[in-house]
């Protein structure tokens, strides 16, 4: 399953993509600034912890980005750090 733009529960992202070719675009998470108002980041995050985890239904979606929106601390803030906060964190939400 893959979770979309329509299965988010907040709206106030900027939709700001970035160009395919972009060198900062590895593919796995990794120690790059994670920007939590980039819609398109929070949706690549939350689908890379579905897929990673075996989480199939919009519900597990929508907690990763309410985790992401209401818990992150402020000091986490690469992309891999934000997926292992995640992880570490998801039975507490």
């Amino acid at each position: 399953m893959s979770f979309t733009k329509t299965n988010m529960l907040y709206n106030h992202y900027s939709w700001t993509a970035l160009p395919g070719d972009n060198p900062k675009i590895s593919g796995v998470p990794d120690s790059t600034l994670f920007n939590r108002n980039e819609g398109y980041e929070v949706l690549y995050l939350i689908n890379k912890v579905m897929a990673d985890n075996n989480l199939k239904n919009v519900e597990s979606g929508q907690k990763i980005e309410k985790m992401i929106r209401t818990g992150l601390p402020g000091d986490v803030r690469g992309q891999k750090n934000v997926v292992e906060w995640i992880i570490k964190n998801w039975k507490q939400y």
